[in-house]
């Protein structure tokens, strides 16, 4: 499988992220992802899923020599980045097991999830406007809802790093636990999971999506241009082509402001 692997433990879906050197998602491993969240989405044996990754990092975001080439129009799939950002239609918890560094993208992918369990190592950090990017809508959304609105602004702003246990102390993070417990940790929750009643599970996720949906950033003033519109137009501007760019030949970039 291309940049990762499944392991099965019993009802439960361990996805392992393995794409070295820092586990970035490009849009092969991307699409891969999404029949493979997809098919677990309808498959009555599964009931809940985890994510996790090999090595230093969890995850440093979207492939950059990739978005590079493709002047940053990339196609992740249908339901979004890992299969995951955009998936509406899932009907069935996802819990991240965060073992080390998170970055960009991998942080979004983090923030779709229902559960975080992260190693005492994890940090986590929104790269995207440092290289003239930014992150998906649904995402500033999700970490606006999680952290306070000043701590979220400045993650954004100036992808200030936070540690595991900051964010579990503002909720974002829902247990912190030594690297070599992570997964055990992660896997006793889902088996707790498991045990409640599958009726009731689906619904409660119906539901959290629903609720989710009703933000005031999903919605724009009439007259106004579309938020998501407005952050379409971020990503294929010529400062984030500039970005992707400059990080790929490690140099600092040049901004044009358009």
């Amino acid at each position: 499988m291309t940049g990762f692997r499944i392991e099965k433990h019993g009802e439960v879906l361990e996805i392992v992220l393995d794409r070295p050197t820092a586990n970035a998602i490009d849009s092969a491993t991307s699409r891969a992802l999404n029949h493979v969240l997809a098919d677990f989405n309808v498959d009555p044996h599964f009931r809940a899923a985890i994510i996790t990754a090999e090595g230093r990092f969890f995850c440093a975001g979207g492939d950059l020599k990739e978005m590079d080439a493709a002047q940053n129009n990339v196609d992740y799939g249908p339901n979004g980045f890992a299969g995951l950002t955009h998936f509406k239609g899932l009907t069935k918890p996802v819990i991240a097991a965060v073992n080390g560094l998170c970055i960009g993208g991998g942080f979004e992918l983090v923030l779709a999830c229902d559960l975080v369990v992260a190693s005492e190592n994890a940090r986590f950090m929104l790269s995207e406007a440092k290289i003239g990017n930014v992150p998906y809508l649904a995402s500033v959304e999700r970490l606006l809802k999680k952290v306070p609105f000043n701590v979220g602004m400045e993650m954004l702003y100036t992808a200030r790093e936070m540690s595991a246990a900051e964010l579990q102390a503002y909720g974002l993070v829902n247990s912190v636990v030594p690297r070599d417990f992570l997964r055990s940790a992660t896997r006793q929750i889902a088996k707790r999971i498991v045990a409640s009643g599958p009726i009731s599970i689906a619904a409660l996720k119906r539901a959290a999506t629903a609720i989710e949906g009703l933000t005031e950033f999903a919605r724009s003033d009439e007259g106004e241009q579309p938020l998501t519109e407005v952050f379409a137009s971020v990503m294929l501007s010529e400062d984030a082509k500039e970005g992707a760019r400059a990080f790929v030949e490690k140099r600092t970039p040049k901004w044009q402001g358009r």
